[in-house]
């Protein structure tokens, strides 16, 4: 018994450092809560399928923000992939910013209108279960100096969007694919047409807090709060599948 539990320890031991292989690694954060803070980032491709990997020091997706009982002013909470990836490749305009897949969470708001998450036959109460979005980022003063935003859309524009755009007047977009939370580890898998603009892509891992605009008003979704960014300075040094 006592060789089987070694041998079961030994092969959990391998399978474990096998998944924070490669990848962008990160020295723990000081003052970071724990499930926030980034010790591992990966992208890895399999067929036409991406993986997105970020783990933490702690409970991956474990705290959300509190309920405020009104969109204006509203919180989210946030583990981001941005990428080097044009945002055409998911159905926005050709360079209209830096694209980035996110989880996030937001008790207050759903803006995925087309999937009930929770399987209470509403879709539109689900904003407080982690979900996955597309979101197209831009720098603006008007969130903080140096800070980025979700690229508003102004009024009467008609750009390019994808199919499962939620409606908000944002480059934000709503694919339904699904987290999954495993201890310290958070991963999404995501279909492409062509994989090859993902094998060829940089990235880095970025956890967060942004906030709707108290008048709902443009830049109606700023980034307040970095919690950590992989690689230090967001220069997205990740190579996919290395």
């Amino acid at each position: 018994m006592k060789k089987f539990l070694s041998t079961a320890l030994l092969l959990w031991s391998a399978m474990a450092a096998h998944a924070h292989e490669g990848g962008i690694t990160s020295e723990k954060g000081k003052g970071v809560k724990a499930d926030f803070d980034i010790f591992h980032t990966k992208i890895t491709t399999e067929g036409n399928v991406a993986t997105f990997h970020i783990a933490v020091s702690g409970k991956a997706g474990a705290s959300k923000p509190s309920k405020t009982g009104k969109l204006a002013g509203s919180s989210v909470f946030s583990y981001v992939w941005p990428t080097t990836i044009d945002p055409a490749v998911v159905g926005f305009e050709p360079k209209a910013g830096i694209l980035a897949f996110a989880v996030t969470a937001h008790p207050d708001f759903d803006d995925t209108p087309l999937y009930d998450e929770n399987g209470d036959g509403d879709p539109k109460n689900d904003g407080n279960l982690w979900h996955s979005h597309w979101v197209v980022l831009a720098p603006d003063d008007q969130c903080g100096k140096g800070a980025l935003k979700v690229v508003d859309i102004p009024p009467g524009a008609k750009p390019r969007l994808p199919k499962t755009w939620p409606g908000f007047p944002i480059l934000l977009d709503s694919p339904g694919w699904s987290p999954i939370f495993k201890g310290q580890t958070l991963e999404v898998k995501v279909p492409f047409d062509d994989i090859g603009v993902v094998n060829a892509a940089g990235f880095d891992g970025v956890t967060s807090a942004l906030r709707v605009n108290a008048s709902v008003h443009a830049p109606l979704l700023c980034i307040v709060d970095v919690f950590k960014v992989a690689s230090g300075k967001l220069s997205l040094p990740g190579k996919v599948n290395h």
